[in-house]
């Protein structure tokens, strides 16, 4: 088994980040097996160093040990633009010119999982636009998701637990691959990490339990293994909603700083034990 823990460097990791990583480094050490730790660091605008040090510095008064040295997103830029790549010749892909406002403006565009849906404005652009644009205009890329599963047919994964369930990408509409402000999305990314450091098992937050549909027609795509998954419950603060990193009083810094046992509190966390006034809840 080789599991992982991927935080963004964005901001101070909280008590549902702990969950998390706890739940995922007990899984590999149980089964003898390996546990690694990803910083996703491609967000240019948010990623500061000050907070890779400080959930480096977390885990380690949890009493999480990883193995090896933590992998960065930003080291592997020329993988996504190669996948990206290999999408783009086989018409799988396509540049998109709208901004947030022209998407929010749009009568036509539906709700999925993760939002308003985009409503393929660019998807019907010509060649020949797409050319005198892609030059001179901020863009990003997205995915033609009905094609795309059109080629890959059906597609399962398997939650832990749980069994076999279909994949429903479409819910999703055309999802970016690429944004105007990053080399590659979450989606992208993600997938191509884990097919690349040999995750066996995804065990995350039950709030990307949608996102997985997404990644299994990625790795269909582009011929990557698929992982088993596993879409823990996600803890919730005193008002009921789920944590968030501006949410300093659940800070594992802040906790770390009121004289809480880290060890102490990662036994608590594996046996589903929160602090008093949390909770575990599914979305």
């Amino acid at each position: 088994m080789l599991t992982r823990f991927a935080p963004s460097p964005t901001g101070e990791l909280h008590l549902g980040h702990a969950y998390s990583a706890v739940l995922a480094h007990e899984a590999a050490r149980a089964a003898e097996g390996r546990f690694l730790v990803r910083l996703d660091d491609i967000d240019g605008s948010r990623s500061r160093e000050e907070y890779v040090a400080a959930s480096l510095a977390d885990l380690a008064w949890l009493g999480i040990a990883w193995d090896g040295e933590p992998a960065r997103q930003s080291a592997r830029l020329g993988d996504y633009a190669a996948a990206l790549e290999t999408l783009r010749d086989r018409g799988l892909v396509y540049p998109c010119f709208c901004t947030r406002a022209d998407i929010a403006a749009s009568l036509s565009a539906p709700h999925g999982p993760s939002g308003a849906i985009y409503p393929g404005t660019c998807r019907h652009l010509s060649d020949a636009e797409r050319a005198r644009r892609i030059g001179a205009e901020l863009h990003c890329w997205r995915l033609d998701t009905a094609r795309s599963l059109a080629e890959a047919g059906e597609l399962m994964w398997e939650e832990v637990g749980q069994g076999r369930r279909v994949a429903d990408p479409l819910a999703h509409g055309d999802i970016v691959l690429a944004r105007k402000d990053a080399p590659a999305s979450y989606h992208l990314a993600s997938t191509l990490d884990d097919a690349m450091m040999g995750v066996t098992h995804v065990i995350r937050g039950a709030d990307l339990i949608a996102s997985t549909d997404v990644h299994r027609l990625l790795q269909a795509l582009l011929g990557l293994p698929t992982p088993l998954y596993r879409h823990h419950a996600l803890v919730c603060g005193p008002d009921g909603k789920r944590l968030a990193k501006r949410d300093a009083a659940a800070s594992l810094a802040s906790l770390r700083a009121c004289g809480q046992d880290g060890h102490a509190l990662a036994a608590d966390l594996a046996a589903d034990r929160l602090p008093a006034g949390y909770s575990l809840q599914n979305p």
